[in-house]
């Protein structure tokens, strides 16, 4: 699977999808690196069909309104350590991206998985 993983993330969690086998670029990777703006991160995503990675609820809307990016799947854990949430992650990793296949926007948070369209 293919993912763009937002500025608010820690890079470290692409490396951890990229040693998985998935097609990850983190915003650090673009151009304009962590000041990419949502535009162009929601035109990426749909060009090259990544899933987007992020905490912000901004994409959200524009998933509801535009129809952009591609695919979303949004953190929603509040504040967590880079360490507690690449495990969180890496554990549901299996779950997530089944719900991808299916789904338009997934939401993980602490305790759950949410499939919302």
């Amino acid at each position: 699977m293919k993912f763009l993983v937002d500025a608010q993330l820690p890079r470290r969690l692409s490396h951890a999808l990229a040693a998985r086998g998935h097609d990850t670029i983190h915003t650090w990777d673009l151009p304009d690196g962590n000041a990419t703006s949502d535009g162009v991160i929601n035109d990426l995503s749909v060009q090259e069909h990544r899933v987007v990675i992020t905490k912000d609820a901004d994409f959200v809307e524009s998933l509801i309104v535009l129809g952009v990016p591609y695919k979303l799947l949004l953190i929603s854990t509040g504040n967590i350590n880079n360490q507690a949430l690449e495990q969180l992650f890496l554990q549901n990793l299996d779950d997530l991206i089944a719900g991808l296949h299916s789904y338009v926007l997934v939401e993980l948070d602490r305790t759950a998985i949410r499939f919302h369209f």
